[in-house]
């Protein structure tokens, strides 16, 4: 177990609680308990099982590395951590290269279960209507959104896709999934969960979406345009309300976060109200990169009031991770696993 700094009284103490009291929340006496901090998704090298998780405490002053490892007898995660999802008390770890769903107790980090079943490249998952829903889209090979009962995890279904699939969400107990990757794409598809069966699709007016993701039960997608960029509203009708973004182009990586937009475009990282009727005129900061001008932002999260950019350093080397407060302040920079790609509340 490989505590990177060393823990203060009052972390120490709280350490010593969790570990010599049991937990309502299912954790057992003697484990560390992982709620109540984040959990930093370490994707790895492609075609290597260096995936891992990363804990870091909700005051940033401390964190594990590498703790799937530590808690399952040294066992290799997998290959390409794309995501963590959460149901219950459980994370779902999605490893796109080892075409495999790790289930581990959110709280401990011990392993409960897996998918392995018809899966082929994974990407992203949802839940909805005691289902699990999982995209699949293997270059130059099938694309189809698989499903699996949440309470045992068995196989029910596929919905087989021309179109690329890639990232899916669930609003109004439905589902909905982005046919666009990498940039390129305008079409979102709509899938009623009563009998998983495609209802509609879904095209935006200008540019292609580069991320979709889901707020309050409304889906926003956001898309990039020759010089502007877009935000869009969706419902399972279409497009119900459109904010351009003017003069920013290749608008990326949107988050919501307490009632306020964040996105960035190359280093620069901007924010603006869900009610704002203009796209801001600056950005909130921008990533340094005067030590190494080959710095890229990678990761982009915004969760629990802090936002967190990773640089993945190439993918040979730890992920440098910087993490701001909402107003752009850089609050601690540190190094989590390799290509560190999100970070996410517990």
């Amino acid at each position: 177990m490989k505590i990177t700094k060393l823990l203060t009284l009052v972390f120490a103490f709280v350490l010593l609680f969790n570990v010599s009291c049991s937990s309502e929340d299912g954790i057992t006496t003697g484990e560390m308990y992982y709620g109540n901090g984040f959990l930093l998704s370490n994707e790895g090298n492609f075609g290597k099982p260096n995936a891992d998780v990363t804990f870091v405490s909700s005051n940033l002053a401390s964190k594990q590395d590498n703790i799937f490892s530590a808690n399952n007898g040294g066992s290799n995660l997998g290959d390409v951590l794309q995501m963590i999802a959460f149901n219950g008390d459980n994370a779902y770890l999605l490893l796109n290269n080892s075409n495999k769903i790790q289930v581990v107790n959110r709280f401990d980090f011990k392993k409960a279960g897996e998918i392995t079943t018809q899966l082929n490249s994974p990407r992203f998952m949802a839940f909805a209507n005691n289902n699990i829903y999982v995209t699949n889209d293997k270059y130059g090979g099938d694309k189809f959104v698989s499903i699996y009962k949440s309470s045992d995890l068995s196989f029910v279904k596929k919905i087989n896709f021309t179109d690329t699939v890639e990232r899916i969400v669930e609003a109004g107990n439905n589902i909905f999934v982005q046919n666009a990757s990498f940039g390129f794409g305008d079409k979102i598809t709509y899938i009623t969960t009563s009998n998983n069966e495609v209802q509609s699709t879904i095209t935006i007016p200008n540019g292609n979406i580069n991320k979709m993701i889901v707020n309050n039960e409304t889906v926003y997608a956001i898309a990039a345009g020759t010089s502007d960029s877009y935000i869009y509203q969706i419902s399972a009708t279409g497009v119900t309300k459109t904010y351009t973004l003017t003069g920013i182009a290749d608008a990326n990586n949107l988050e919501i976060e307490n009632g306020k937009f964040y996105f960035t475009s190359g280093l620069k990282v901007y924010t603006m109200d869900l009610t704002a009727t203009s796209a801001p005129s600056a950005p909130l900061f921008t990533v340094d990169n005067s030590v190494d001008p080959y710095s890229n932002l990678y990761g982009f999260s915004v969760v629990n009031d802090r936002i967190f950019v990773s640089d993945a350093n190439g993918f040979t080397e730890d992920s440098k991770i910087s993490v701001y407060s909402k107003s752009g302040l850089l609050l601690r920079t540190f190094t989590a696993g390799k290509a560190t790609n999100g970070a996410y509340w517990n």
